[in-house]
């Protein structure tokens, strides 16, 4: 075990000093998916789209799992989740609906109040937790084909990148669970003081798309780490690793009812978790439309406190000392990686008109040697968006940007004629008022602006109402303090971008929401704090 988590960290720490397309040799080595022999550059090649290749693994885990086995939905019904590169159904899943969402609530509910979860020893979970990491290292590989082929996102990243960061994450919070504490509270009058730090009861979690088991690792560790028990609502869109994972958490030892993973749409089973009055808790990563509506069912029920991660419009800020061709692959990672589907994707280049120019035409050059195609070829940066919603509402924006007069430089167009590709796509002269300046496009499209000062570029920053991250790349340390302490963001990245260590915290200002993940922060959401006052009589000391 300690050996797998070194060999993980490692790979977690390299992640920003190589480029994600690892060598053409990667997937050759691997027998679980035919086809992986091509190797592509550049994204016209239209072989990489039209003939994909073929996972070769069975989803065998297409149910709701609930107070610890997989059952269906109550009213039978089941809903398609579709392979991004062709629009095929991959698998046909349970849909929950509210009577689902209520069984799955009363295992919780019961698991918590009656069964031996909170019980036991703070030891004894986070063995249960290391466990389930390893045997997530074992089977990496499936749950990564799992990913790639339900969401899209190339094969290479998620099993090189995420499922490490999801077991590290595991592991981290399987070691916070024994050290979980209150304090001892010196009293003016003669009591002894003390605070315990209590599990909060039934967490409901519903997790995003793009990231839908890193989201649920996100979600479900601390939660688990502090004794509580969960129910968790999958996207609707990626529901089919979350449902494997359960399974092994499962088989390393977890009791019935303590995680219960439901697939379903949000208007029926995500609103009868947040309005149902046995919930204790919600935490919710995903739209900020989303996230209010989440905040109104919390309030209207019974006044459950709720965990928010969403939107975002984060700027990267391009100053005048920079090293462009850095600054260039630096600010094409933050901005496309992941099809461009990241909650804090740097979607507002800000370049300093003294480099503007040079900068722009390098980062055309970049996002036309960008590699698109099927995720599961060897090389590929870039796969399919998720879904044809997400497709057809990326080219609407490409659209508004030409005409509302920025700078086509690049891409602008699906690509091929089967699934759901996009070119990538960069724009200049773009201006602050423009939607694809202002909304969350959450696509390949990267928006450049050009900016004069340093106070400027400050007050244009933080005009937008998200605040959820923003990237610097100067190599001025006095202006990356002041830039860095200026932004009204929840993370900061100084010459870097992307980088989620499992210990640093995560979340976001304004409509980015409210409350941290991941680090220590993360265990206050999960934690009542009860003070304990006892009289003290006789006391040698006070």
């Amino acid at each position: 075990m300690a050996a797998a988590a070194a060999a993980a960290t490692r790979r977690i720490s390299s992640f920003l000093s190589r480029s994600l397309a690892s060598s053409p040799s990667f997937l050759l080595s691997r027998g679980r998916i035919s086809g992986v022999g091509r190797v592509v550059s550049g994204y016209s090649t239209a072989a990489a789209i039209e003939n994909p290749a073929t996972p070769a693994v069975q989803v065998n885990c297409t149910q709701l799992f609930i107070n610890g086995s997989f059952v269906d939905s109550a009213s039978g019904k089941t809903f398609p989740t579709y392979d991004p590169r062709t629009g095929d159904v991959i698998a046909h899943v349970a849909e929950a609906d509210a009577e689902d969402i209520d069984r799955a609530v009363s295992a919780a509910r019961k698991a918590f109040d009656e069964g031996p979860w909170p019980r036991m020893t703070a030891y004894e979970r986070s063995m249960v937790l290391f466990r389930f990491a390893d045997l997530l290292d074992k089977h990496a590989e499936e749950i990564a084909i799992l990913e790639a082929w339900d969401s899209g996102k190339p094969y290479e990243q998620a099993a090189n990148i995420e499922l490490p960061m999801i077991s590290r994450l595991i592991r981290y919070y399987a070691g916070w669970a024994d050290k979980i504490h209150g304090l001892t509270v010196p009293a003016d009058s003669p009591h002894h003081v003390q605070t315990i730090h209590e599990p909060i009861g039934v967490a409901g979690q519903i997790i995003p798309w793009n990231f839908p088991l890193l989201m649920f690792s996100w979600k479900i560790a601390p939660a688990l780490a502090c004794g509580n028990t969960v129910v968790l609502k999958t996207a609707e869109q990626t529901p089919l690793s979350a449902l494997y994972a359960v399974k092994l958490l499962h088989e390393a030892g977890l009791p019935p009812g303590v995680l219960n993973v439901v697939s379903g749409f949000g208007p029926t089973a995500g609103s009868a978790l947040c309005r149902h009055m046995q919930v204790d808790k919600l935490a919710f990563t995903g739209s900020t439309e989303t996230g209010k509506r989440i905040l109104e069912l919390a309030a209207r029920s019974n006044l459950k406190p709720v965990t928010l991660e969403l939107g975002g419009k984060s700027p990267f800020i391009i100053c005048k000392d920079a090293d462009i061709d850095k600054a260039v692959e630096l600010a094409h990672f933050a901005l496309f990686f992941n099809q461009g589907q990241c909650c804090c994707a740097g979607s507002r280049t800000y370049v300093h008109e003294s480099v503007y120019d040079e900068f722009v035409e390098k980062a055309k050059a970049r996002a036309l040697n960008r590699r698109v195609g099927d995720p599961f070829i060897a090389g590929i940066e870039q796969g399919p968006q998720v879904d044809s919603e997400q497709f057809e509402k990326i080219l609407r924006y490409i659209r508004s940007g030409t005409e509302s007069g920025a700078t086509l430089e690049a891409g602008g167009e699906r690509l091929g004629s089967k699934g759901y590709y996009i070119q990538p796509t960069v724009f200049s002269n773009v201006q602050d008022d423009m939607l694809i300046a202002k909304d969350e496009i959450f696509g390949p499209v990267q928006t450049i602006l050009k900016f004069k000062d340093m106070d400027e570029v400050i007050r244009r920053a933080n005009g937008s109402g998200y605040g959820l991250a923003a990237g610097v790349f100067t190599q001025d340390i006095d202006t990356a303090n002041t830039l860095s302490r200026a932004l009204k963001a929840g993370t900061v990245w100084v010459n870097c971008y992307n980088v989620f260590d499992a210990a640093v915290p995560f979340g976001g200002y304004k409509l980015s929401g409210q409350g941290r993940e991941k680090g220590v922060y993360g265990l206050s959401n999960y934690l009542q704090v009860k003070a304990v006052v006892t009289p003290l009589k006789n006391a040698a000391w006070m």
